[in-house]
């Protein structure tokens, strides 16, 4: 290669003799990648009564369903970041021809679990991204719920456990279509026990594999898939068993599999992905969402009476942009730059069933937006973030306009707003927006209009207390 490189260098030729030597070897390389992909692990869907075009729409019938009985994250930036990563994932996923819609949703549950309905329909929990330890991790479980869409296994359980109930003569029925319909509206009302989601350990193995292979033509490290299963069963250790190991039975030799399967995949990717910048700041937002022990069809905490007042007493966080003290009858979640405060009681369910704080204080940051170093860079970061806000919140309106003020002497604007509260009735919003080099560093104060006043006081003192530390 150097002798070549030389000779293109100085004008020269390469020689036939040198060409025919790099084809070679080009040859050679192709030929072991050939073999090696080759040497892969194959699966292929088992028997079914369903086409994959009734997979999408049983799918779609029960993703509508989940999402009115689960808590989701309702944190668009997570979805987004989950579609980001499954679409890179299902571009590689081996749908037979089949153009499955695939669509990821976050669930808010501290528990490390996943589930992919018939069709392509992702639910990943919030635990799961907060467990895995990078990326590769958090798109190895993905690619995990990818396999069991592709092997159709979802509506091939489902597929013999009608073969196991009906008569030969009505099966016959089924199959031809006549009944189908019928049953798929039977099987789409969505349980976590759904015979759509009872894998058995040989489904489970089989994701493995073909997970496997996904991460690997995907770009990232295969390694990841049992890295993270050695991640869950340290996490077991003295305690119960994760929920992924309930849902998804442990198959023998889960890790061993995995890694026997790796070196048929084809040669060793040169800069295998492992991590990204999204996915730690995921992680990061994912460990903010406030989590509330009620379950789905519970009466939210408004309707068990107000939060107690907030303490007078305050307790120190240090964030890695900033420092604060609030009452210490107030729960801090997340970590970080990005964190909610709440007192018990001040994240209730709204109508939808979705967890959303009524009393406390939200800290986030965006991207800035604008000129960079202009003087109106506050100003268009904040109208912005507002218009952003508005967008996620349709009844949300500005009742006092933004007025500058200052926050540890930084520049800063002060911003109120109204919204439908989810304890009932209206909410005031107040906004704080400071520009920081970090990005646009906001507090939004939140509590029902009634009892605003009396939490006023408590914001400015929490406001008042900040300190930045670069």
């Amino acid at each position: 290669m150097l002798q070549r490189e030389r000779e293109w260098r100085s004008g020269g030729r390469i020689s036939g003799a040198a060409w025919r030597t790099g084809s070679g070897v080009a040859v050679l390389f192709l030929l072991l990648a050939t073999g090696a992909a080759a040497q892969r692990t194959k699966y292929k869907p088992g028997w079914n009564i369903f086409s994959p075009q009734q997979d999408v729409q049983l799918g779609l019938k029960a993703s509508e369903d989940a999402r009115k009985k689960l808590v989701m994250c309702n944190e668009p930036k997570l979805d987004a970041y989950l579609t980001q990563v499954g679409k890179r994932l299902a571009a590689k996923t081996p749908t037979n021809g089949v153009d499955y819609p695939f669509e990821f949703h976050c669930v808010n549950d501290k528990a490390i679990n996943a589930f992919a309905l018939p069709g392509g329909y992702v639910f990943v929990n919030r635990g799961t991204i907060e467990a895995a330890r990078n990326e590769a991790q958090l798109a190895a479980v993905m690619a995990h719920e990818l396999s069991h869409v592709a092997l159709r296994h979802g509506t091939s359980q489902a597929s013999k456990a009608t073969a196991a109930q009906l008569p030969i003569a009505i099966l016959g029925g089924v199959i031809g279509g006549s009944s189908s319909g019928a049953l798929l509206t039977q099987l789409s009302a969505f349980t976590a026990g759904s015979v759509l989601l009872k894998y058995s350990r040989s489904a489970e193995s089989q994701a493995d594999i073909m997970g496997t292979q996904i991460l690997y033509d995907a770009g990232y490290d295969p390694r990841a898939m049992a890295q993270f299963f050695e991640t869950l069963e340290a996490e077991s250790k003295g305690r119960a068993t994760p929920e992924f190991f309930s849902d998804h039975p442990n198959p023998e030799n889960r890790v061993q599999r995995v890694n026997a399967e790796i070196p048929r995949l084809g040669p060793p990717l040169r800069s295998p992905r492992l991590d990204s910048s999204d996915f730690q700041a995921a992680k990061k937002q994912a460990a903010a969402l406030p989590v509330i022990k009620a379950k789905p069809g519970e009466p939210s905490a408004a309707g068990a009476g107000k939060p107690p007042a907030p303490s007078v007493k305050y307790v120190s966080y240090q964030g890695s942009a900033f420092g604060m003290q609030h009452p210490d009858n107030w729960k801090k979640y997340g970590e970080g730059n990005v964190i909610s405060l709440a007192p018990e009681g001040g994240v209730v369910r709204d109508r939808n069933g979705q967890e959303a704080l009524a009393y406390g204080m939200i800290v986030n940051q965006a991207d800035p937006h604008g000129t960079p170093g202009a003087r109106d860079a506050l100003e268009v970061s904040t109208e912005q973030l507002i218009d952003e806000l508005q967008h996620s919140n349709p009844g949300m309106r500005i009742t006092r306009p933004s007025q500058h003020i200052r926050v540890n002497g930084e520049r800063a604007l002060s911003t109120y707003l109204s919204n439908v509260s989810p304890a009932g009735g209206q909410e005031k919003d107040w906004i704080v927006t400071v520009l920081r080099p970090e990005g646009l560093l906001y507090f939004v104060c939140v509590a029902p209009e009634g009892d605003f006043p009396a939490y006023e006081s408590t914001f400015e003192g929490i406001l008042d207390s900040v300190r930045f530390t670069r």
